[in-house]
């Protein structure tokens, strides 16, 4: 990235964003923009509560796009990261996962012979690629397994469900809520885009029992703090 990029990571919700924050030394500045609030780093990385879901992280993360590009900064790369559920055995629960592909799971329709995605009807993507280098990087500093994200508007809940999205993703390692939503926005504006999970749960029958929300969020921030040289260092035209 040229040196005077910044990086924006979006985040969920404020305990994930504090999760990832935790990973940057100093103080962080808070940045006012309509409808969001950055948190600021000294390193280069700007912290964004996105929101739940893929349609106000979307549009969260459009507006701190926008707001960056009209100052004359745009960012250099987007990050979307949080915790999300894992598909097992492959994502077992405190593991990392980083996308090599951003999928929207459910966006399309549902027909007597199956699901249809929004690809099939004509419309749109359900996919995006975050660049292969970055994806290498991540991989080697930090151990991540590399697979498919999918992102979701109603998180899994049944066997019924978890197995119907691997038959029709069999990459899929991890499910989260607003990595496609992100991706979008950062497609809109022409800057890569990247996802990373760390696993609280595993994606299938609803068991809050089995969730280890804390042992994600410590994961999420060890995370970072390998990463962050990485992710300033990156060069697009690797890819």
């Amino acid at each position: 990235m040229n040196a005077r990029e910044r990086v924006l990571l979006a985040t969920a919700v404020p305990a994930e964003r504090d999760a990832v924050a935790g990973a940057f030394p100093g103080p962080a500045d808070e940045v006012r923009l309509p409808g969001a609030t950055l948190l600021r780093t000294d390193g280069g990385f700007d912290l964004l509560a996105a929101g739940v879901g893929p349609a106000l992280a979307a549009a969260s993360t459009a507006a701190a796009l926008t707001a960056a590009a009209l100052a004359g900064t745009p960012y250099g790369l987007v990050v979307s990261a949080g915790i999300g559920g894992g598909f097992q055995p492959e994502a077992p629960v405190g593991s990392l996962v980083v996308a090599d592909a951003i999928t929207a799971a459910d966006l399309g329709a549902e027909t007597p012979d199956g699901f249809l995605p929004v690809t099939d009807l004509g419309f749109g993507t359900v996919t995006h690629l975050p660049p292969n280098s970055l994806v290498r990087e991540v991989v080697a500093a930090t151990g991540a397994r590399p697979g498919t994200v999918l992102t979701v508007s109603t998180v899994t809940g049944t066997a019924t469900r978890a197995a119907a999205l691997r038959e029709r993703h069999p990459g899929a390692l991890a499910e989260g809520m607003e990595g496609f939503g992100v991706a979008e926005a950062a497609a809109a504006h022409g800057v890569p885009v990247l996802e990373i999970r760390a696993v609280s749960n595993p994606v299938g029958p609803r068991d809050r029992d089995a969730w280890r929300i804390g042992d994600a969020l410590a994961a999420l921030t060890g995370a970072f703090g390998k990463l962050a040289p990485a992710l300033e260092s990156w060069n697009t035209h690797d890819d």
